[in-house]
């Protein structure tokens, strides 16, 4: 019999990661601004999710938007980051350093994931921006990383199935190979038999309504992108459940 396919929810919010935890995910990534693709929580958030759950726990560790190449004073914000995420009980990190042809630095990615000891080490989807990801996966290797999330190189993971398959092959139990990549519940179960992964990462972010309506925040947006503006979303417990049962199903059906 396979063994169990874990959940992993990505979140930006207290509330989000209790209604992951209430879902049935077995582990969430802790990101602040979604919208940027994820960097670094702050401390207060990370205190007080560690507070209020009791599944795995996995903070990014990524200093700021835009390219994953970094400067020796962003490398030291990572570690800083890295020791906060260590005290305040955290599982694990995500994090990915790149070279400047987009190749993993391996020198500096094996630095932090020491550094990072004994908490699981995840290396994200700068990944997937890797020129050769078959070389980027044995680059990641050598640094000791637990796990590589991926969609195999695709914005959507549905269209990299197949190269996720392959990479899962090629790791051979070096790594993990985590499956990413706007997945849903309509395709979870073909994305996780098709590949073979036994881990997922997913968004399942819903947008809120506004809870401050005034005009004003109609005309005006204090960020740089303004079609985002006051615009929220949050994981609910019902889509994280779903997605869990969906997945369940899908595993019954094929042992039937």
């Amino acid at each position: 019999m396979a063994e169990p396919v874990l959940v992993e929810v990505c979140v930006d919010s207290v509330t989000s990661a209790l209604a992951a935890q209430r879902g049935g995910a077995q582990r969430i990534e802790l990101c602040s601004d979604l919208f940027e693709g994820g960097v670094t929580p702050s401390l207060g958030l990370l205190a007080v999710v560690r507070s209020k759950v009791s599944i795995g726990l996995h903070v990014i560790i990524r200093p700021r938007p835009g390219d994953f190449c970094y400067s020796d004073e962003e490398l030291e914000c990572m570690r800083r980051d890295i020791e906060v995420a260590k005290k305040q009980s955290a599982d694990g990190v995500v994090l990915g350093v790149l070279g400047e042809d987009g190749g993993v630095d391996v020198r500096r990615t094996r630095h932090l994931v020491e550094w990072a000891r004994p908490m699981a080490v995840t290396f994200h989807r700068a990944f997937d921006t890797s020129p050769d990801l078959f070389r980027a996966l044995e680059e990641v290797c050598a640094t000791g990383a637990d796990r590589i999330l991926t969609s195999g190189g695709e914005q959507e993971c549905r269209d990299g199935v197949r190269t996720v398959a392959q990479l899962v092959k090629s790791a051979r139990g070096r790594t993990t190979i985590m499956a990413a990549g706007r997945i849903g519940v309509q395709d979870a179960p073909a994305i996780i038999e098709g590949t073979g992964v036994r881990e997922i990462h997913v968004g399942l972010a819903t947008p809120v309504a506004n809870s401050m309506p005034h005009p004003n925040s109609r005309r005006l947006s204090l960020g740089k992108a303004p079609e985002h503006g006051f615009q929220r979303t949050q994981v609910l417990e019902e889509s994280v459940r779903d997605l869990v049962r969906a997945i369940s199903s899908g595993a019954e059906t094929k042992l039937d």
